[in-house]
């Protein structure tokens, strides 16, 4: 019963690599859809992999290792190449750069994320855009373009998001090697570990989360490339918004120390008075 407990997590961790193998298969025929579709599959095994062993107090360095092993396959190698296939390979040399630089950043973002979990920091937020999110993005956006002027798929889609696909394939190189500096960067993301939807104050993100995956339901396409989108923005968002305050915060201290709103001069003038 131990060994299956601690064989189980690992099957899904292997899964997600068969996911990641799969897209290259499928991106090596041109079946771009298809080979997305593996990469968000990849994605929904990796995130219950991780907590099946938390659960199930089966946590292992092995399996640290063999998830980011797993994780650079599916969401560093497979994501490129299949970005290669849509939009780089014009590019000729070019595009070779930006897939190796896409796959070496995602590299590097793994071994920082082994290397905090060896040291056992406990932390509630990701340090750097997770490769996962990266590959996401990236996947979400071929499944919604594969959907621009093809009318021989039936599927519902925003007409606000597929309006803006042609502007986002233009600026594909750009997007992957933004995403790559995010992956290595100390842009903090949320990680949602803590989330505890059992508990009474989290009937909120309940809703929100019912109401997301019911869009997600209707517009799987366009809804996760949104998602995706979303989640990398938050980081850029928190990013400036600490920049403010630390501006802001600058500024202040450089002020005269005031008493009720008030400089210590303009209250010495008062007292003259």
């Amino acid at each position: 019963m131990k060994r299956g407990i601690y064989l189980f997590p690992s099957l899904l961790t292997l899964s997600n690599l068969a996911a990641g193998v799969m897209s290259m298969l499928f991106a090596a025929r041109y079946h771009l859809s298809s080979a997305a579709w593996c990469i968000i599959a990849g994605i929904i095994l990796d995130m219950f992999d991780g907590r099946v062993a938390r659960w199930a107090n089966a946590t292992s360095q092995f399996g640290v290792e063999l998830d980011s092993l797993c994780d650079l396959v599916t969401f560093g190698v497979a994501p490129a190449f299949l970005m290669y296939r849509v939009a780089l390979e014009p590019l000729g040399r070019p595009g070779y750069m930006i897939v190796i630089f896409f796959v070496m950043t995602a590299v590097l973002r793994l071994a920082r994320f082994n290397l905090r979990a060896q040291t056992g920091e406990v932390s509630t937020h990701f340090v750097g855009l997770p490769v996962p999110a990266a590959a996401g993005i990236l996947a979400s956006f071929v499944l919604s373009y594969e959907l621009f002027g093809n009318d021989t798929i039936s599927a519902k889609t925003i007409p606000l998001v597929m309006k803006r696909m042609p502007f986002f394939y233009r600026f594909v190189p750009l997007v992957m090697i933004l995403l790559a500096f995010l992956m290595v960067s100390n842009v903090q993301y949320g990680n949602f570990k803590q989330l505890k939807l059992g508990r009474p104050k989290s009937v909120q993100n309940l809703a929100f989360l019912l109401v997301g995956l019911l869009l997600i339901f209707t517009y799987p396409q366009n809804m996760i490339f949104v998602v995706f989108s979303l989640y990398v923005l938050t980081g850029l968002v928190s990013l400036a918004w600490r920049f403010y305050h630390a501006q802001r915060a600058k500024r202040t201290a450089g002020r005269p120390v005031t008493l009720y709103g008030r400089r210590k001069t303009d209250v010495g003038q008062v007292e003259n008075l």
